[in-house]
């Protein structure tokens, strides 16, 4: 469904530039979970802003169904780490919810039934009429998913959208985004640096080099049934192996 080709991303015009990236190959099948997981400073963020649209490639390409991605495009929507900043602080989570289907000149009569099953996706049913300042952090991300999923892209990119929410607020919506996709069967592609997070929600791991010329270092598939136990000693060989990976990068 996705393919990343030989990427390479320079930043600067001359040869001297920052090169973020170097030769990354990846493909991601429809309806697959995929972690991005490394160090600070590991182009995570920059390859899930390739994926998006919103930087091009200095060599190498990407594609989606075998089409080039040139530009941000409404199959792929991209979430962020602070949610309140994506939100619109002057709508209500309702009128959140509904502003990608009003772009899209859909009757009002037809939107309801489609918002109302959303707001119950993410259990905001009770919420409707409040504003996001109102929300707390763990809602304002599921008002981001709701908005997001409403209507219908193809793929979630998400840059360590959990990584300001406290311990436990984290893990509900490990949960809440777990059942999500399994109901959806969207293709999620989730950077993190968190090597729990990565096993718990993924189907594969990409771990990635510290940059520069940052590399796709192994992609790891994880095989642990679901739902996942974090005190398992499979969850835990796993954790030590792609520690080992990263940790000397950590370090640094």
């Amino acid at each position: 469904m996705l393919r990343v080709s030989d990427v390479t991303k320079r930043y600067g015009t001359s040869e001297k530039g920052y090169v973020a990236l170097s030769g990354i190959d990846l493909e991601i099948a429809d309806g697959e979970f995929v972690c991005l997981l490394g160090a600070s400073g590991c182009g995570k963020s920059t390859l899930l802003n390739i994926l998006a649209g919103f930087e091009n490639t200095t060599a190498g390409s990407v594609t989606l169904h075998g089409e080039p991605i040139r530009r941000a495009g409404q199959e792929r929507v991209m979430f962020f780490q602070d949610a309140g900043s994506a939100l619109f602080p002057w709508l209500t989570v309702e009128e959140n919810v509904a502003f990608g289907l009003r772009t899209r000149h859909m009757p009002r009569r037809e939107q309801q039934p489609i918002i109302a099953t959303h707001l119950a996706m993410v259990n905001l049913t009770a919420h409707a009429a409040k504003f996001p300042s109102e929300l707390s952090g763990g809602m304002r991300q599921r008002l981001q998913i709701a908005r997001a999923l409403v209507i219908d892209p193809e793929i979630l990119l998400m840059d360590e959208p959990f990584a300001a929410l406290d311990a436990l607020t984290r893990r509900q919506m490990h949960h809440t985004l777990l059942d999500i996709w399994v109901k959806t069967k969207k293709t999620i592609v989730f950077v993190t640096h968190d090597i729990g997070e990565a096993i718990m929600m993924s189907d594969r791991i990409a771990v990635m080099s510290k940059g520069p010329r940052s590399k796709l270092r192994e992609i790891i598939p994880v095989t642990l049934s679901r739902p996942r136990d974090q005190l398992a000693s499979a969850f835990g060989n796993l954790y030590k192996k792609i520690e080992s990976l990263i940790v000397h990068e950590v370090a640094e």
